[in-house]
């Protein structure tokens, strides 16, 4: 077995590239939870007028951050408009 001295170690500099989808900023809206539906998923009611389907932020999971119906929440949409996330509840 041979052992490479450190100066023979290949470093390869660090680029800090961040994957063009994550550059993007996503779109908070705030809205209304008008149906609670399994798995934490929620119909939420926008405030202009717009029916999305949303989901349960994994850090209000581990935190146990309960969400009702009529709760005003904050979400982040996706590019689509159709889905989005609940990151915060007002």
């Amino acid at each position: 077995m041979t052992v490479r001295p450190d100066s023979a170690r290949i470093s390869q500099p660090l680029t800090g590239k961040v994957h063009p989808l994550n550059e993007q900023k996503k779109p908070r809206v705030f809205g209304q939870v008008i149906e609670a539906l399994p798995d934490t998923t929620f119909r939420v009611q926008l405030e202009d007028g717009t029916v999305v389907l949303a989901y349960l932020a994994g850090k209000m999971r581990l935190r146990y951050i309960k969400v009702l119906v009529g709760d005003k929440v904050t979400l982040e949409l996706s590019p689509d408009r159709l889905r989005g996330r609940i990151v915060y509840r007002n």
